[in-house]
């Protein structure tokens, strides 16, 4: 039973603190503060232990605000502090804040104590801390005779510092007379307690101005020890010292530094404790003594060291943790370790804690009739004694109020009324300290008040909150309702979220959401409604975002920001770089939906932004611009492992300007030969940076280095240094080495003189060698300088020689020169080709043989034969004509060739002569050559005259071209119909020596086409055509004319022509594409099969006699 009893009261404890949660918030509105009852708070305070100037005045703040504003009383050393008594104290107008006037007479230290201030009202009374006030003090150090420290070599050291006790404790450091802080390390350092350590003294320590000084803060003044001398002497110096006194063992036995294992110098012993408190700062210190100086290392037992929160300080010979806690205590251990051993010390570390809060206690502002608590909860090692107060006074002593229990850390309010109005201080305290809060319960009847401007205008984005603002106060608190519109029903519902402080939010607002909100505020004293108005935008949108760019540097680029936004808002645009303002140039121009870049440097490289703002929303986007242009310059060119034949190049790549470098173009200066003249040397990828350069002997190099990257080609680099190689025989001879003679009786030797670097030396010259081949003849030499070329006289004709060209300078030859084949000069071929035939093909083509000249009477290179030929007559007309020679050129050792374009019935000559490298040797004996009969040409015209009714005559001429005997004419023809059908063909042959026909009984008023060629005994020829109309006879011209007097007729024909001449302009267009008009294709379709129309003969074989004379080529 007992068991469920305690259960069930806990369980209305909880309930009832839930409860509690609940009291009334005031709202921090200036008008409603000014009018509400409220108890006095304390607002600011000076701190707990003040520690002052005792050359100022005295200054102790105490601050508090209330309804009414409160007055304030002091106690000091836990009695009234009555300061209208004493002239040096005055408080200030509204305000709590001592003033101590020390500058006028008074003395600090006359008011040394703890001092606790009040401030009261007619609903409480808050109190400070208490204020522990004490004057700095900077004592002077006490007289001491200091006598001279006297250290041998390698020994340990402690210089004592023993400051003056000081509030607070001073600042301690070592300088020299000059004011020079004396230099530490890991073997001389200063240690906490301001003493100066030497693990192992050295001959540079001896000095006699060791000083320590004291520095005090709060007094701004520095006290200064007496120096302190240190006199270090080896063990040399002691042995000439006392060597009479000692034995030569023992003189030589001695060690002039005795090297000793660590032992601790502070702190003593193995062991010692240290307590500190919760979020302080920890050190631990260990300085040791030995030689070689011991390092110093830290471990804490049976744990690790914290991170984030572990430092080492004075060369790891102090152990800093920063904010420590309880997890913090344990034992740490400090090793120093030198090569002859090591030293420890274990130090455990307690943290203890001032209290510390866990729940400080609120205010709290209830109804009456309302319950409440106010909670004190604190921790701290030893665990805090919680105390409260009422008003400032101790709550068991305080007058007594039914409405208020205590329950340890808890006070417990029901159905408090006004004049439960109170502040209650909760005091949590333990041997390290203590926490004072104040916290008031005040009680208030206020009917509802809504704060929040009448018929506000709230103005939201579509698809965003929306929160309508119901700010209210009252006593008890306030139900609050929404409504939409002045007559409409109460918000509820998922769409709508009601927070407890008024305020009605719409999560995702529509366009429909616009309207007029009501806010209703009821209590038992009261009730009070508020307007609100809500209008939904359409969201601003960039429709047009701005996109990436890459511009060559000086180029032009824009970028888009077209936007869309609601109408009844008013955007704007601001362009940013680099989420800063654009630079203050005129070359950026900003349009209306653009921002245009003139002239681009490097500089304009970055992300540029659009930003457009409304005063309800903002939206962004951003691109980035990337300047590209050609690279920078390489710089630093640096020449390293110069050899005679090669030497490494480096250098620093200039900046690629955003586009990567592909290659690097690598030429020099030849300075000693072409002094300005930059040559290509070689290229490496971008990604290399040095090159092993291979270089001729006797050059004076300069190299500079070209960046190539897809923009284009840098500017040179600067020039490296210059390197001079060393002179050398040539590498190499002359190239195309060439023997030809120019005239028959000597020999032209040429060749391509090396370049100034290919000499390798001074004094270059050539050793020209040549010898007749196949004859056992000796090399014939000469040297030369300066020239490409040597004649030598006197050669025979067309002769082979071997010959060589031989580079050489002051140094040595080159290399043997490889031979070439030349020939002495050439002559005219002194012998004609024999045994010249000619087979006649054709009427056209004829093929000619001949049998070779003996090579040696060519006297020179065969280049090939010519064949002259030339018509001497046409045996058809019996008449000359002026002789027209053509040739024929085939090339190499050839015996025979064709000869076209041949006209047939003809009598030929032609010849044959040898050709070489100087002209053409005799011709052949002529020789004669007919060509047969052949197809004649056309007839060279064809006219039809005097139409009748049913006759037409013929006149012709006889061909250009017969191409032999004319044996007939043939006559072909047919009529033609108004719809362009062909009737019937008819032929006539006619003798070859007329000139003319009359053909008769041919239809009246009908349109004929001829078609007429000539023929010899081998065939006929291209044939030639007209056309031609008989008359009509008189009856029908009679209804001819008739029919052309009417009108409509007129009209008809007139439509007729249109549309022939349509028809031709189409005929024309087609003939152009090589089509054919349908007359045409009626004609082919009718012609005679034994008409087979001849090419004429210029037609044929044109392209030959064009091949033969412009070609010279072989048939």
């Amino acid at each position: 039973m007992m068991k469920k009893s305690i259960s069930a009261s806990k369980a209305s404890l909880v309930l009832f603190l839930c409860q509690m949660i609940s009291a009334l918030d005031v709202p921090l509105d200036s008008k409603l503060l000014e009018e509400l009852s409220q108890p006095p708070t304390i607002t600011q305070q000076s701190p707990k232990d003040y520690i002052v100037d005792p050359r100022e005045n005295i200054v102790i703040q105490c601050e508090a605000k209330g309804k009414p504003p409160p007055s304030f009383s002091w106690t000091r050393n836990g009695t009234h502090f009555d300061i209208d008594k004493d002239a040096q104290v005055t408080m200030k107008p509204n305000s709590g804040t001592l003033v101590i006037n020390i500058m006028n007479g008074g003395k600090a230290e006359a008011y040394e104590g703890v001092y606790q201030c009040t401030a009261r009202n007619e609903r409480g009374a808050a109190i400070s801390n208490n204020i522990v006030i004490r004057p700095s003090r900077s004592p002077l150090w006490t007289k001491e005779k200091l006598e001279p420290n006297h250290v041998r070599e390698g020994d340990s050291l402690v210089l004592h510092c023993r400051p003056p006790v000081g509030l607070p404790p001073p600042i301690i450091f070592w300088m020299d007379n000059a004011f020079q802080r004396l230099p530490q390390s890991e073997r001389v350092s200063q240690g906490l307690n301001g003493d100066l350590y030497f693990s192992n003294v050295q001959p540079e320590d001896t000095r006699e101005d060791y000083i320590c000084y004291a520095r005090f803060n709060h007094t701004q003044t520095i006290q200064q020890k007496q120096p302190i001398s240190v006199k270090v002497f080896s063990m040399d110096s002691l042995n000439d010292t006392i060597a009479a006194n000692l034995s030569d063992t023992d003189i030589y036995g001695a060690k002039p530094v005795t090297e000793r294992q660590p032992i601790l110098l502070t702190p003593t012993g193995s062991t010692s404790t240290k307590v500190e408190l919760r979020g302080n700062v920890l050190l631990l210190e260990c300085i040791a003594a030995g030689l070689p100086t011991p390092v110093i290392r830290w471990i804490k037992e049976g744990g690790e060291l914290p991170a984030n929160r572990t430092f080492f300080e004075n060369f790891k010979k102090t152990l800093k943790i920063i904010d420590v806690s309880e997890a913090d205590s344990g034992n740490y251990k400090c090793i120093a370790r030198n090569i002859l051993g090591s030293a420890h010390h274990v130090i455990s570390v307690t943290v203890k804690a001032a209290p510390y809060w866990i729940t400080a206690p609120r205010n709290l502002v209830l109804s009456p009739g309302e319950d409440g608590t106010l909670i004190c909860r604190a921790n701290g090692n030893p665990k805090p004694n919680i105390s409260w107060l009422a008003n400032g006074v101790p709550i068991a002593i305080a007058p007594e109020d039914p409405s208020r229990k205590v329950d340890g850390d808890t006070i417990i309010f029901s159905h408090v009324q006004e004049r439960s109005s109170a502040v209650y201080q909760c005091n949590a305290s333990n041997e390290y300290g203590y926490l004072l809060a104040n916290a008031f319960v005040n009680v208030l009847a206020e009917p509802p008040r809504i704060l929040t401007p009448a018929n506000k205008l709230y103005q939201v984005i579509a698809d965003s909150p929306a929160l309508l603002d119901c700010a209210y106060f009252g006593s008890p608190k306030p139900e609050i309702e929404w409504f939409k519109g002045v007559k409409g029903s109460i918000l509820r519902g998922d769409e709508y979220v009601f927070h407890d402080n008024g305020t009605l939010e719409i999560p995702v607002a529509q366009k429909d959401s616009t309207g007029t909100y009501t806010c209703v505020a009821r209590n038992e004293l009261g009730k009070i409604q508020n307007e609100v108005r809500l209008e939904v935008k359409d969201p601003t949108m960039i429709i047009k975002q701005p996109e990436y760019k890459v511009i060559q540097r000086y180029g032009q680029v824009s970028f888009e920001c077209i936007i869309k936004h609601d109408f009844t808002l008013l955007p704007t645009v601001i362009w940013l770089k680099d989420n800063d303002e654009l630079p203050d140039d005129e070359r950026f121009l900003v349009g209306k939906d653009n921002l245009t870049i003139m002239n681009v440097t490097d500089k304009d490289d970055g992300t540029y932004t659009c930003i457009v703002n409304t005063t309800l929303d903002s939206v962004s986007a951003s691109a980035v611009l990337t300047v590209v242009a050609r690279p920078n310059p390489p710089f630093d060119l640096e020449l390293t492992g110069q050899l005679e034949r090669s030497v490494e190049l480096s250098w620093i790549p200039g900046d690629e300007n955003n586009s990567p470098i592909t290659n690097f173009v690598i030429e020099y200066e030849d300075g000693l030969h072409e002094p300005g003249v930059w040559h290509y040397q070689t290229e490496v990828p971008g990604t290399q940076t040095t090159v092993q350069l291979k270089l001729s002997p006797y050059v004076n190099y300069s190299f500079r280095v070209i960046a190539v990257n897809e923009i284009g080609r840098s500017q040179p680099s600067e020039p490296s240094e210059q390197y001079l190689t060393k002179s050398a025989n040539p590498d190499e001879n002359p190239s195309n080495v060439q023997g030809i003679g120019s005239e028959p009786d000597n020999l032209v030797i040429t060749w391509e003189s090396l370049k100034g670097f290919q000499s390798n030396g001074p004094g270059l010259q050539y050793k020209v060698s040549w010898r007749q081949k196949d004859v056992d003849d000796e090399w014939t030499s000469v040297i030369v300088a300066n020239v490409s070329k040597y004649i030598v006289s006197g050669t025979p004709t067309f002769v082979p020689y071997e010959i060589k060209v031989q580079a050489l300078n002051d140094l040595g030859y080159a290399p043997e020169p490889s031979e070439v084949i030349g020939h002495s000069g050439e002559d005219l071929p002194m012998v004609a080709p024999g045994n010249v035939q000619v087979h006649v093909i054709n009427s056209t083509l004829a093929k000619v043989h001949w049998d070779p000249v003996p090579l040696k009477s060519v006297r020179g290179h065969l280049q090939g034969y010519k064949v002259y030929y030339w018509k001497v007559q046409s045996l058809s007309r019996r008449s000359r004509r002026h002789v027209e020679k053509k040739i024929l050129t085939f090339r190499g050792n050839k015996t025979f060739g064709m000869l076209p374009g041949l006209e047939p019935f003809s009598s030929y000559k032609l010849n044959v002569r040898v050709v070489n490298g100087k002209g053409e040797g005799p011709a052949s004996p002529d020789k004669v050559f007919k060509t047969p009969e052949g197809v004649p040409s056309s007839p060279s015209f064809l006219k039809i005259t005097n139409p009748t009714l049913d006759s037409l005559t013929l006149e012709w001429g006889s061909p250009t071209h017969p191409n032999g005997v004319l044996t007939s004419y043939i006559l072909k023809f047919q009529p033609i119909n108004n719809t362009h059908e062909l009737g019937p063909l008819v032929e006539i042959r006619i003798p070859a020596n007329e000139s003319s026909l009359i053909l008769k009984n041919l239809n009246y008023s009908t349109r004929y086409k001829f078609y007429f060629n000539a023929q010899t005994s081998v065939g006929s020829g291209s044939q030639i055509t007209e056309e031609a109309v008989t008359i009509m006879d008189e009856a029908m011209a009679s209804r001819q004319v008739d029919i052309a007097t009417q009108g409509w007729f007129i009209g008809l024909m007139c439509a007729v022509a249109l549309l022939i001449l349509i028809l031709l302009i189409v005929c024309f267009i087609r003939r152009n594409k090589g089509g054919k008009y349908p007359v045409k294709e009626k004609e082919d379709a009718h012609a005679d099969p034994e008409i087979q129309p001849m090419k004429e003969d210029d037609g044929t074989f044109g392209e030959y006699r064009l091949f033969s004379f412009v070609s010279s080529a072989p048939f």
